[in-house]
């Protein structure tokens, strides 16, 4: 118990910023530019860290909860959920209603942080993030009942464990197809990716996820940034799990499957990004729709 606690912590911890420079750098190859040091993030983290606190005179805690709710959601949520074939620390019976759910309070606490400035910006922002979450969430719970229904239990560490692997070379490989395809798409939208959103531009009136941090600097921002690498690590080991479901039984070769497997979800994204423009505003909705239908179709047939 002790032991995996602390490997999912620190594969979580260090390696977290990680995947955000391997993006970085395979748009840059893409480009045709050398792009920044693939280490890049953890430079930059540490240089938010190194600097003061600014607050406005307008905020009140709120603003400053924000941020450390949205760094510790997701090392909550890392302990309910394998790393690859390393089981998850914590386990219960109905602990992916709690996964879901740890994620809507790490985003009710950004929109009240960004809210809490009175910036007409930041509240447009915080419409468009709750708008696309909460079309994005019924894809997430329908996804989840086709592996409950698969895995004949509550539990993630059920849900991904190892009968994944004859679920595949079954009749449920059609199912577990569809729902890779959504949680992918999920996991751009969650963590303001291409097409979806564009997490380095600079345009208020078309920045969702971005524009609530306009007023955060310093270690605030740093640990909005350091919370979304780790959320986009927790949402992309999923990925890898239900994509790779094998394991070796020993836990250095899981482990280095898992990271492998996590390369090659940020250089896929990496990659989307470089080959697709940014979807339009309403064009938005009818893809998240479109996934929640894909995830029912999915749960239809499992259950047929």
């Amino acid at each position: 118990m002790l032991g995996s606690l602390v490997l999912h912590l620190v594969l979580l911890l260090v390696f977290a910023p990680l995947w955000l420079g391997i993006i970085i750098k395979a748009k840059a190859l893409f480009g045709g530019r050398v792009g920044a040091p693939l280490l890049q993030p953890y430079y930059d983290l540490a240089r938010l860290w190194r600097k003061g606190f600014v607050f406005s005179r307008t905020t009140t805690w709120v603003f400053l909860a924000g941020p450390v709710v949205g760094l510790l959601v997701p090392l909550l949520a890392s302990l309910l959920i394998p790393f690859g074939g390393i089981d998850a620390p914590v386990s219960f019976e109905g602990d992916l209603i709690l996964f879901v759910y740890l994620f809507a309070l790490a985003r009710f606490f950004t929109v009240a942080s960004a809210l809490d400035t009175g910036s007409s910006f930041e509240g447009m922002g915080a419409a468009r993030e709750v708008t696309f979450s909460c079309l994005a969430e019924p894809t997430v719970l329908f996804a989840l009942l086709v592996l409950a229904r698969l895995a004949d239990g509550l539990s993630l560490n059920q849900l991904f464990g190892d009968h994944l692997g004859q679920a595949w070379q079954g009749g449920a490989g059609a199912s577990l197809g569809l729902i890779l395809v959504c949680l992918f798409v999920v996991l751009l939208v969650e963590n303001s990716r291409i097409p979806f959103d564009d997490p380095t531009t600079h345009l208020e009136l078309t920045m969702v996820h971005e524009v609530m941090a306009l007023d955060h600097s310093g270690p605030l921002l740093g640990m909005i940034l350091y919370g979304a690498a780790l959320k986009m690590m927790v949402m992309s080991a999923l990925l890898v799990r239900l994509a790779v479901p094998w394991q070796t039984g020993w836990w250095l070769t899981d482990a280095g499957l898992f990271l492998a497997g996590l390369v090659g979800v940020s250089l896929l994204v990496g990659i989307i990004e470089s080959t697709m423009a940014r979807l339009r505003m309403p064009r938005i909705p009818q893809v998240l729709i479109g996934t929640s239908l894909l995830s029912i179709f999915a749960l239809v047939l499992v259950l047929r």
